[in-house]
Formats: structure tokens, C-alpha cells, sequence
């Protein structure tokens, strides 16, 4: 079961635990049975109830083991079995997350009877105090075993090696262990839950940061002993995402970044866009060294077809007017912005493949005049009408610049129609490796039609406030703008950033009320990913 953030973050003192403890013939659960089990149940400090019964194990009780618990075959002979056990205890534990030192070893005897006698598997929270202990008491205790603490620690209760007096002692250790980690800013069960694996990380000491961190949608930022903005993110959850970095992992540039940490803000919001816009500009504004995307504000890259030529042809620019004083020779269509001109060159050569559209950049004199040199390399293949050849039908050639006109404003089928043709023959004639040449190319050419169709996607909108599955409202003017800044335009990330959080959340979201228009009546492009090898 997925556990909601405010489950997640449900204040300590308002969470009810369950400690459990059974009593077994021996070590293996697939093999040994349950003789007792003893479970407690608190909240806040105060004891709910208590569950206490001997089972019946269905095999011989040890005799080392009867030694250690002093439950006998005697004891357990008219004790029921864990099958009828099992319904009465389940009712006991409920909701609660379910805690016990060394957890691994009492829910492996839980989850076997649960399995056996066919009962609901539990998806409750889980907690071992033994893990805590050899976090939290690291260095203090010689070991973590539950008699060892409970006499050094002076808990009020002391195991016996009776499942409700261990049940019990358990109990008072885990309200031991969670004073203590209130020190390290442990304030929710997940906060609990998460700390043995945080309290191991070389920086935990740094956990004091978090501390006043809250459970909401927003940005946060790491600091250098300078000030200086070492990393920005955002997150759903401020308090838990930050308070992850301290986890078990182990990326060498997680490391690094806590190690130059000293100071940890953040920025509350009121919903998840507002925060994604506001870290993009942030590692726009700051450039931090640890953000890896993002941090270069997008350049305008396009795909040009020239119209200011006899014999237009595709190029790319990075602008949409010249800085030549003649605004005709700067005229043309444009496709784009793109994200940069490594992906406009791949554009270009999917329509050059698909059609037959001039490649070289020869000069043309006046009056059609072409100089005398050797044509193109494109041009002696025959996959491209260059003029260098001298001998091009000038009407035939308008008709194809016609097409790549209309492919690129609005009717990408007249590309990729001929890829995928052109892909078919070369898979069919066994020529894998150029026909997934082709399969990129249609791919870079589908990428940037929807890239322009999403940038394209709030032209004609002038309002729409959508309300999020957890109750907040969104709401976006004229181009995608935010209320907080309704007089800036968006710039091109700015736009796919809005764009895609749309895409993301388009099932959980409801429309509050729209003016203008928002989708597109344009069919969905095809992805050209490559195919997936069939499972064995």
C-alpha cells in the first residue's frame, strides 16, 4: 500500500506502535513454530491494550529451548493453534506500525503463518529497534541485545524470555530510542523509520539542518561556508527529500555535496509547478556546481528554410532576425527553437533523407548562372536536386520545397512517412544498421515537432485553473503565465517545464475553468524508439 506524505509525516506522538515479540521452537521459520506470542500497543507514551497467548506449535518443543523460556510441551498442550491465533492478533495490531527488536526474525515467523494459513500479507509500517539502537547507541553499549540494553539503559521493564515481558521491554527501549533521536530532528514515523539507515552516513550530524524543514511543496537550496548556492531542487515533501540525501546512498557527487554543506533554505509553495519554475530559474540565476541539467538557460536554435534563394535550402540559425541590415536576406521559415543545434542538424538530415531538397550551399550567378566546379557529392549520388549539377527542373524543384515548407509548419506526415518507407526496405533487405540511422532521424524530426507543438500549446489560452488531486489550485494566464509574475513571458524551458507538469499530472488533475484553447486537435506523433528485445 503507498503511503500518503501526511501518513508519512504523522507526528510522532500521534502514531500508534504495535511491539510485537513471539516465542518459537527455534530459529528457522520455514521449519519451527510459534509456542507464545506477545504484542503491546502504545501511543504517545501510553499503553492501548496488551495481547498475550501461548500457542500451540503443532511439534516438540526443545529441550534447549524450553531451558531458555521455560515453555514446555506441557504448557502448550491445550494452547491453540497459531491458525486460530492469527485472526485475534491481526485485529490487535490494525494500522499500527509494527515494531520489534531484531524484526527481521518476528516477521519472518508473522509473514510464514500469514502465508500458511492464508491470510492478507501485512503492509503496515515497520520498525526495528535493534537497527535504531546500533545507530543511535553506536559506541555507548558493548551490544544491542534486548536483556544487555534493557539493564544498562535501567528500562522499567527487563526481558524474561517470555514473549509479553520482551513485548514490553521493547516498548520502553523505543520510547528511549525515540527521545533520543528527537535530538537529530526525528519528528514523524518516517522520519523514525528513516533513521537508521540516515544516522550511518558519514554527514548525519548535519541531519540538525532539516530540522525545521516542513512537510510542504517547495525549493530548497545547499549552501557553501560562503553563502554560495551549491545545489537547488524541489520537492513535494521539503522535510523528507532533504532529509534523504543523509541515506544509504553513496553517489560520490551526494558526498562531495554534503561534505561543502554548511546551511540548507528552502522556499515554500503552494503547489509542485510553482516550485519546478522556481528551480529552473534559481539554477538559471546561480548556476550551482552540483545541478547537472538546467544549468545553461536555452539558446533560440532553429531550422531554416530559406526563401530569399532561387534554390532555397535548409540551414541553421540561432536567431529569427539577421543582423545583416536587409531583413529580405534574412527571410525564411522557421522551425523551432530547438534545444540545440546538434538536434536542428539531426532535423535537417531526416528531411534531407526523406526528401530530395538541396544540400550544397554552391553560389548561384545572376540569371541562373552556376559556376563550372564538379557538382556535390549529393548531387553525383542523385538524393538531392542541387543546382550544382546544372541540370535541375525548376518547377519540380519548387514542388519540393512546397512539401518541406508543409512538413515543417504543421504536416510532419510528409517526413516521416518516407522514413518509415525507407526503414521498411532496409530492415527488409537486412541493412539494419541504416535503417536505424533513418529510425533516429525520424526520431530527432518527431522530437522537434513536438517540442514546437508543446511550446505552441498556450497561444491561444488565456486562462485555465486546474485544481491538484491533493486539493491545490493551479492557475495559469495568457502563455502559460503564473499569477505571481502575470507581465513576464515564459521563456522556452519556462513553457515545457508548464507543459510537461500538465502532461505528469493530466490524470489527477480537474479542471476548476478554462478560457481559450488548450489542446491540440493535432494527432499524436509517432516516438520511432527503438524496439525492445523479447523477453526469454
Amino acid at each position: 500500500m503507498q503511503r500518503t506524505f501526511d501518513e508519512l509525516g504523522t507526528p510522532l506522538s500521534d502514531t500508534t506502535f504495535c511491539v510485537i515479540d513471539f516465542e518459537t521452537t527455534g530459529g528457522n521459520a520455514a521449519t519451527c513454530g510459534i509456542t507464545e506470542v506477545g504484542a503491546v500497543k502504545v501511543r504517545g507514551g501510553e499503553q492501548l491494550g496488551t495481547f498475550q497467548t501461548l500457542v500451540d506449535p503443532g511439534c516438540a518443543i526443545p529441550p534447549t529451548i524450553t531451558m531458555i523460556t521455560g515453555i514446555t510441551d506441557q504448557l502448550v498442550m491445550r494452547a491453540p493453534t497459531m491458525e486460530t491465533v492469527l485472526p485475534s492478533l491481526l485485529e490487535f495490531i490494525g494500522g499500527a506500525v509494527i515494531v520489534a527488536h531484531n524484526l527481521r526474525f518476528d516477521m519472518g515467523f508473522l509473514d510464514m503463518a500469514l502465508r500458511r494459513y492464508g491470510g492478507p500479507m501485512l503492509g503496515n509500517q515497520r520498525l526495528d529497534t535493534l537497527a535504531l539502537s546500533r545507530r543511535l547507541l553506536a559506541g555507548e553499549v558493548p551490544n544491542h541485545k534486548l536483556g544487555d540494553l534493557a539493564r544498562r539503559l535501567r528500562l522499567p521493564n527487563q526481558p524474561t524470555h517470555r514473549a509479553l515481558d520482551d513485548a514490553l521491554a521493547t516498548t520502553d527501549l523505543l520510547h528511549y530510542l525515540i527521545e533520543r533521536g528527537s535530538a537529530w530532528g526525528v519528528t514523524g514515523i518516517d522520519d523514525l523509520v528513516a533513521l537508521p539507515t540516515l544516522a550511518g552516513h558519514p554527514q548525519w550530524k548535519k541531519l540538525k539542518m532539516t530540522t525545521d524543514l516542513p512537510r510542504s511543496p517547495g525549493i530548497y537550496r545547499f549552501h557553501d561556508r560562503d553563502g554560495r548556492v551549491l545545489y537547488v531542487g524541489k520537492a513535494t515533501d521539503l522535510r523528507s527529500r532533504v532529509r534523504s540525501y543523509f541515506s544509504s546512498d553513496r553517489r560520490r557527487k551526494i558526498a562531495q555535496l554534503l561534505r561543502e554543506t554548511e546551511q540548507i533554505s528552502h522556499e515554500v509553495h503552494t503547489n509542485t509547478l510553482e516550485a519546478e519554475l522556481r528551480e529552473l530559474r534559481l539554477i538559471h540565476e546561480h548556476q550551482p556546481r552540483f545541478n547537472r541539467q538546467g544549468r545553461r538557460k536555452a539558446k533560440p536554435c532553429y531550422v531554416k528554410l530559406t526563401t530569399n534563394e532561387r534554390f532555397p535550402r535548409l540551414t541553421v540559425t540561432s536567431t529569427t532576425t539577421s543582423s545583416s541590415k536587409s531583413a529580405k536576406k534574412s527571410a525564411g521559415i522557421l522551425l523551432g527553437p530547438l534545444a540545440n543545434r546538434s538536434e536542428a542538424q539531426a532535423v535537417i538530415e531526416a528531411i534531407q533523407t526523406a526528401l530530395p531538397i538541396r544540400r550544397c550551399s554552391t553560389r548561384i550567378g545572376k540569371n541562373g548562372y552556376v559556376p563550372a566546379d564538379a557538382p556535390c557529392t549529393a548531387a553525383q549520388l542523385g538524393v538531392a536536386m542541387c543546382p550544382c549539377s546544372g541540370s535541375i527542373d525548376e518547377h519540380a524543384y519548387a514542388l519540393v520545397v512546397d512539401t518541406v515548407a508543409r512538413a515543417i509548419t504543421g504536416q510532419p506526415d510528409l517526413i516521416l512517412e518516407p522514413l518509415q518507407a525507407r526503414m521498411e526496405r532496409l530492415a527488409q533487405a537486412e541493412r539494419f544498421e541504416e535503417a536505424a540511422d533513418t529510425r533516429d532521424r525520424a526520431a530527432a524530426f518527431t522530437r522537434a515537432m513536438t517540442r514546437v507543438r508543446r511550446l505552441r500549446r498556450f497561444d491561444d489560452l488565456h486562462r485555465l485553473v486546474v485544481e491538484t488531486k491533493g486539493g491545490a489550485r493551479v492557475e495559469l494566464g495568457p502563455g502559460g503565465r503564473l499569477p505571481s509574475s502575470p507581465t513576464v513571458a515564459l521563456s522556452p524551458d519556462e513553457i515545457l517545464c508548464v507543459a510537461s507538469w500538465l502532461d505528469r499530472n493530466a490524470a489527477t488533475i480537474t479542471v476548476v475553468a478554462s478560457e481559450g484553447q488548450l489542446a491540440s486537435p493535432l494527432p499524436a506523433l509517432p516516438t520511432f524508439a527503438p524496439s525492445q528485445p523479447a523477453a526469454a
